[in-house]
């Protein structure tokens, strides 16, 4: 049997889903899933409402269930799901419940695995009682770490003996890995549903699915370690101040060079006012790609100018951050190289030689260390700390899908971005 494409509309408003839906279905999806998020806003009616709109195509109830196993699946039925989920670490007695429910309702009833710790053992029990099948998902948040279903799908796949789902970051990229790994059941949520052109993306994942080949994905894969650079310099700072829930930037310190984005690893600098012997040593000490985040104490004399700015090009660096005053900007312009300052002042300071290479500094508030990243562009300034780089990169990269998605919709519908948001629903009464 060729596998099964489950499109995941995890949305919290109905009216999106449905346009998503509409382009998936028309784009060869198998089965609709309405996601516990849309469940939670909108109740069993969002199941009732993707049942009339596509009535021969099963709907899936990610109803997530850990208690009321037998109203839960009864519901669901009656709102025109073919199945819904249980949750693997519900108790024995829910998940039973759950599938006596589902025989005499004529849906399938699926366990999903996530959280649960012994994962084959869990599979196998519930294969026992009856379950249609299991869901190896490996949960959103854990996808932002980079974390990957594959491994354990396999494990679960060559030990169990029914139907085995999978969820958890699958695009173009990798869905032909879930088959080749036992997947019966490939369930596909942001790759489609945060897509521009969500038939498109639904086409491109089907074909993967079929022929079992990789197709190229810019967007909708998560990265860690070497990867995180690629994917700074994709998003925006707002991208990741929205990602880190609304995470606060380098306050009143701007572009002298407009339209240039930078991104690299942090050298710091930290020096006396109008001291720029040690910014200027840093240069030389710097590796290519990095940035100098020089603290001069937010003020002047200058520290920086056009030679040092020419000086960091050659070096191969990726730009420069001054916590206190900058000069020559017209020179620097021309030169094209990110500079961003706190103060732009004519005068220059003296090369006393005080201060610090490679110590932490602290600026606006913000703790900045020996390679964290940072990130500046014509909004302002960014730091990502080495430690969180990756789940803030891959945050920052959900936002900027989200967004695209958004953008489309507004376009293609020719309507405001409130009404696309639903904003006088969820405005804070």
């Amino acid at each position: 049997m060729p596998p099964i494409l489950q499109v995941a509309l995890d949305f919290v408003d109905l009216h999106r889903a449905v346009k998503v839906a509409e382009e998936a279905v028309e784009g060869g999806a198998d089965r609709l899933e309405a996601g516990t998020p849309l469940i939670k806003s909108e109740g069993l009616n969002a199941v009732r409402r993707l049942h009339e709109a596509f009535p021969h195509i099963p709907i899936v109830a990610d109803t997530k269930t850990m208690d009321t196993g037998r109203i839960e699946m009864e519901t669901a039925a009656k709102a025109g799901a073919c199945g819904a989920i249980v949750m693997g670490a519900a108790s024995d007695t829910t998940i039973k419940e759950c599938i006596r429910a589902g025989r005499n309702y004529g849906i399938d009833v699926g366990v999903d695995l996530l959280g649960v710790k012994d994962t084959l053992s869990r599979a196998k029990e519930v294969q026992g009682w009856g379950a249609s099948y299991v869901n190896v998902h490996v949960p959103v948040d854990d996808q932002m770490k980079g974390l990957e279903p594959f491994d354990e799908l396999k494990r679960i796949t060559t030990q169990a003996s029914i139907p085995v789902a999978v969820a958890g970051g699958i695009n173009s990229e990798n869905a032909a890995e879930a088959v080749k790994a036992g997947a019966e059941i490939v369930v596909v949520g942001g790759a489609i549903s945060k897509a521009p052109d969500a038939r498109k993306a639904t086409r491109e994942i089907k074909e993967a699915l079929l022929e079992s080949k990789s197709i190229r994905s810019e967007l909708y894969r998560r990265v860690s370690g070497d990867g995180v650079k690629e994917v700074l310099l994709k998003v925006s700072t707002s991208n990741i101040s929205d990602g880190s829930h609304r995470a606060v930037g380098l306050a009143e310190l701007t572009a002298v060079t407009s339209g240039v984005k930078m991104v690299g690893r942090a050298l710091t600098v930290r020096c006396y006012p109008g001291d720029w012997a040690k910014p200027v040593e840093a240069i030389d000490i710097a590796e290519e790609g990095q940035v100098l985040v020089i603290d001069a104490g937010g003020t002047g004399p200058a520290v920086w100018g056009e030679l040092a700015t020419l000086s960091a090009r050659q070096k191969g660096l990726a730009g420069v951050v001054v916590n206190g005053a900058v000069r020559d900007t017209g020179e620097i312009r021309k030169l094209g190289f990110p500079v961003f300052a706190r103060l732009v002042l004519p005068n220059a300071g003296e090369p006393k030689g005080f201060g610090e290479i490679g110590v932490a500094v602290n600026i606006s508030g913000i703790t900045i260390c020996p390679g964290d990243w940072v990130v500046g562009d014509d909004d302002g300034l960014m730091v990502v700390p080495a430690r969180h780089a990756g789940e803030m990169a891959n945050h920052a990269m959900d936002w900027l899908e989200r967004e695209n998605r958004i953008r489309s919709e507004i376009q293609e519908g020719n309507v405001s971005l409130a009404k696309v948001i639903d904003l006088l629903k969820w405005e804070k009464k």
